[in-house]
């Protein structure tokens, strides 16, 4: 019997022991979902310069559009300049997603001055400006300020819209774009928690909350990760920029532009990317053809962000009705693409055409970093013209055109 107690004992202590030894930490969320063949990979994100840079360090003669068009730095120093949105008196507000403040930038006769006007948020990187009233979008709520154009300086206490967006407080994917649809309701993307996960019934998901009583509505499912959403002038259709998954190879998944023409579509995700290609965990048992395919595949790790319809006039006609996207360039890639403007043609069937329109910022693909600056969301002024933000430098550009 005494052999049979001590392997008891001993069995018992080594228990104890494991329960007694710290959990191994989990890999950060971008790292989530990577096989064990690439356990010796180096590819990584790559992270702002939180404290922006100046213009006088970088080479901006090497940003090249077409004939005709003329870009230039319109402001500096606005720390992760992200989202863009214009105010009634030509105010343009800009978001940040890792710092925790939104920005105005006032233009006095031809000199910009950038105003912080709130501060302490929590993640605030989707904002839209209407009638008066400016929205943000943080992690967990959506509020509004009202009036706050007049009150630059002394900005008016937030009315929380909805609330409650992140009770889990997902570690990937939590920062929210925000638009207004042409019902006068809020939509915002709330983004898979992790590369590839089984979401819950919010995640991975466009939503849109009546900003009058609240009531929260899902407009699109299977989306892993919108960061930029627009409406198109004649159809009123939405369409939206989406990030494939990472870790499949260099060349797969694509990321993708899709629109939503009626219903609830579901687009895939965790099951199915680009329209055409399984999940090797999740996609087995299921088919892509379940579900809705993108409208245009806009290349493997490339990361669209923000995209804006062209409704201006100072550009030539046809560009009437083309979509700008936002590339902000690819990590998980070993040789990299993007840090450019796009232009996407649609014609009146829907589908879709994609042409480089600003290029400059890739230096050396095979670098690390591999650019020197990388877009992220897209605005049209009231003169025709088109900014477009920088979050790696803090810098807003403005892309002009004369004949």
């Amino acid at each position: 019997m005494r052999p049979l107690i001590a392997v008891v004992v001993l069995s018992a202590f080594a228990t104890v022991q494991a329960q007694d030894k710290p959990a191994a930490e989990p890999p950060p969320p971008w790292q989530q979902g990577k096989p064990a063949a690439m356990s010796e990979s180096t590819l990584h994100p790559f992270f702002p310069h939180l404290a922006g840079r100046s213009v006088k360090e970088l080479p901006v003669e090497k940003l090249k559009v077409p004939a005709g068009f003329k870009v230039e730095v319109w402001a500096e120093g606005i720390p992760e300049a992200r989202s863009l949105a214009l105010g009634d008196k030509g105010t343009v507000f800009v978001s940040n997603r890792l710092s925790k403040n939104v920005y105005a930038v006032v233009d006095k006769g031809g000199q910009r001055e950038v105003k912080t006007v709130l501060k302490g948020l929590n993640a605030p990187n989707g904002i839209v400006f209407k009638n008066g009233s400016l929205y943000v979008a943080e992690r967990d709520r959506i509020t509004r300020y009202d009036g706050i154009e007049d009150r630059l300086d002394n900005p008016p206490e937030p009315k929380v819209v909805v609330d409650n967006l992140d009770p889990q407080k997902q570690p990937g994917h939590f920062w929210k774009y925000l638009a207004i649809g042409p019902d006068g309701k809020l939509y915002f993307n709330i983004g898979a928690p992790g590369n590839i996960v089984m979401p819950n019934y919010m995640q991975a998901s466009i939503m849109r909350v009546d900003p009058a009583t609240g009531v929260l509505e899902t407009v699109a499912l299977g989306v892993r990760n919108s960061v930029g959403f627009d409406w198109h002038p004649k159809t009123k259709e939405l369409w939206f920029t989406n990030h494939g998954r990472d870790w499949l190879g260099d060349e797969s998944p694509n990321d993708t532009l899709h629109r939503v023409s009626k219903g609830v579509p579901n687009f895939g995700y965790p099951f199915c990317h680009q329209g055409d290609t399984p999940d090797p965990e999740y996609g087995k048992s299921r088919s892509c053809k379940e579900f809705t395919p993108p409208a245009l595949k806009l290349g493997a790790h490339i990361a669209p962000l923000g995209m804006r319809f062209y409704n201006g006039k100072m550009f030539p006609a046809e560009y009437r009705n083309n979509i700008f996207v936002a590339m902000h360039g690819s990590w998980n890639r070993t040789t990299k693409q993007g840090y450019s403007l796009m232009r996407v043609k649609v014609d009146e069937k829907g589908h879709a055409k994609m042409e480089p329109f600003l290029t400059g910022f890739l230096t050396d693909e095979k670098a690390d970093p591999p650019m020197w600056g990388r877009p992220v969301d897209v605005l049209v002024m009231k003169d025709g013209s088109l900014l477009f933000s920088d979050d790696y430098n803090g810098i807003l550009y403005r892309i002009s055109y004369a004949k």
